[in-house]
């Protein structure tokens, strides 16, 4: 009996693609981190569009030797769409590349209205977000018992707006774990927002190419946020994780505790 992994990277079912969009997420980074589907689409797909400022040349490797490998980052969404619908309508498979989850961020719902108007099909592939990838290396859950038990992923208004309901110091109030995505530029306007409900000394992680050769860490006190930053001359592809579970505090999950009798654990007496 074949393996699972033999079933799902078999040629005979990479073969079969068929001539429409997989909009893949590529992850933080790490080739290492992409989904095996991910991998098992890029090995096979004629054609790949990436945003080759976001997304690390490596991840090119696994595509076949003739593919055609179309860079984005200098073309705008009016030039990406007719490329795309081209191709499929000649009968070709596309994967569209985008950095982390497609989900957050990476600006495929006005992407996916186009290429329904043109009545062209698309596939959604997940990818490993930034925050996730961050919170592995910083060995962390972001989600502690009796101490935090939320995750907001925001962003401070900029050239995008943020609607007033969304407003940072308004989520900030929750005090829950605050991942704060394309906010470099702004962050000194952040960490004012922060600081009107966080305590100083909240632990934030300042997470900088996470998942690349050249990546960064560095956890400081929210009050030295914006410091930290500047003095590490960060202004793009970095992430913040503001939360109280990053400190030594610990909690324990009723998941696991002997106490806790659930369906697949009987009790013991």
């Amino acid at each position: 009996m074949s393996r699972v992994t033999d079933k799902i990277c078999s040629p005979k079912n990479l073969e079969q693609l068929e001539p429409k969009v997989y909009i893949v997420g590529a992850g933080p980074g790490d080739p290492d981190l992409l989904t095996v589907k991910a991998q098992k689409l890029l090995a096979v797909a004629e054609v790949i569009l990436f945003a080759d400022s976001l997304i690390p040349e490596e991840i090119l490797n696994i595509c076949r030797p003739d593919a055609e490998i179309i860079r984005t980052a200098n073309k705008t969404l009016e030039e990406i769409v007719p490329l795309i619908t081209e191709r499929v309508r000649s009968h070709k498979s596309v994967v569209r590349l985008h950095s982390g989850d497609p989900s957050l961020y990476s600006a495929i719902h006005e992407q996916m209205q186009l290429l329904k108007e043109a009545e062209i099909p698309f596939e959604i592939i997940p990818g490993i977000s930034a925050f996730q990838a961050a919170a592995a290396t910083l060995q962390v859950e972001l989600t502690v018992p009796n101490l935090v038990q939320t995750i907001i992923l925001t962003r401070i208004s900029g050239c995008t707006g943020v609607p007033a309901r969304e407003e940072l110091a308004t989520l900030a109030s929750h005090q829950a774990s605050l991942c704060l995505y394309l906010s470099a530029r702004h962050v000194a306007e952040a960490q004012a927002k922060l600081l009107e409900h966080y305590p100083a000394e909240t632990p934030v992680a300042i997470c900088f190419r996470v998942g690349w050769a050249d990546e960064k860490i560095r956890v400081v006190p929210l009050k030295e946020m914006a410091d930290c930053t500047q003095k590490e001359q960060l202004i793009r592809t970095t992430l913040y994780i503001i939360s109280p579970a990053l400190s030594p505090a610990a909690g324990r999950s009723r998941l696991y505790h002997p106490e806790h009798h659930h369906l697949f654990r009987s009790s013991h007496h």
